[in-house]
């Protein structure tokens, strides 16, 4: 694997929250993508006291090339995690909160309905919490974008990850073409809601592509998109090309923003989720 730049060596530091939040998110039977996709910028967000949920399970049904989420048997889903994680957002003191889901392609409507169960525990509970969905393609169901939507999530998130032509490589069970027409079918069935997306660069794509990209969700009405660098897990994972730099990211976010998305977070360690609240304070 390719040694890691200064720009992408993160100091640990330690600090009482992480391990309080570590607890409450092992008490309450919770899973976190922070900690199930290996995410450098974890002990970052657990001393600020924030997580992102991970819910229907920590087993996902495809088996992405770039991705650190077990690839198992799916897990039976707990009736309890709507409340169980609408308690521990109201523990955290969370004013915004992102959940998101491993892909579960075994159940009909792909977890839809859990989701939407879910952004109802939080609102009845949190009050005054905006609410981040992050959610799979749902095998391009409309019903199951409908379900979610239903709910009135302040933001509907899905990651297109990377430019088509590495999707062969990179995505296998994901079509390019499907996650664009579920974002722009975000806008269609509730204007209100902002839609986002969100890449890795450092694949093997081409500026142009990424340009294209750019071009690609904006025709597809996406309000937000997030701009990082692809780590790979392990040396089994598909490999890192190479890394960006500062300012390429910084080019890219200017690119970006002048093509219309009313929110750019583009920076090596930028997540889809990380900083996610800055979208809606713009």
């Amino acid at each position: 694997m390719k040694r890691k730049p200064e720009w992408l060596r993160i100091q640990s530091k330690s600090n009482p929250n992480i391990a309080l939040v570590e607890e409450l998110i092992s008490n309450s039977n919770l899973n976190t993508v922070c900690a199930e996709a290996n995410c450098p910028n974890y002990n970052e967000c657990f001393s600020k006291k924030i997580a992102t949920f991970m819910i229907l399970g920590k087993n996902c049904t495809r088996n992405c090339n770039f991705c650190n989420v077990s690839h198992e048997i799916p897990e039976q889903i707990s009736a309890d995690e709507p409340k169980n994680l609408a308690r521990a957002v109201s523990a955290l003191g969370l004013k915004y909160v992102v959940i998101t889901s491993v892909t579960r392609d075994d159940l009909a409507d792909g977890g839809a309905e859990h989701f939407a169960k879910v952004i109802q525990a939080v609102r009845k509970n949190c009050h005054e919490t905006a609410i981040e969905v992050l959610i799979p393609d749902f095998k391009g169901e409309l019903k199951a974008l409908r379900t979610v939507a239903g709910a009135s999530p302040d933001v509907i998130s899905h990651n297109v990850e990377t430019v088509p032509e590495l999707y062969a490589a990179v995505r296998q069970q994901a079509k390019y073409c499907r996650s664009l027409e579920l974002l722009r079918n975000i806008k269609l069935i509730n204007p209100k809601i902002h839609s986002k997306s969100g890449i890795m660069l450092g694949m093997g794509e081409t500026k142009e592509q990424v340009l294209k990209l750019f071009e690609d969700l904006r025709k597809a009405d996406c309000d937000f998109i997030t701009i990082g660098q692809y780590l790979a897990p392990t040396a089994k994972h598909y490999p890192i090309y190479e890394f960006i730099t500062p300012k390429q990211f910084e080019e890219y976010g200017s690119i970006a923003k002048k093509m219309g998305f009313s929110f750019v977070a583009s920076a090596p360690l930028v997540r889809s989720s990380y900083n996610a609240s800055e979208a809606l304070a713009t």
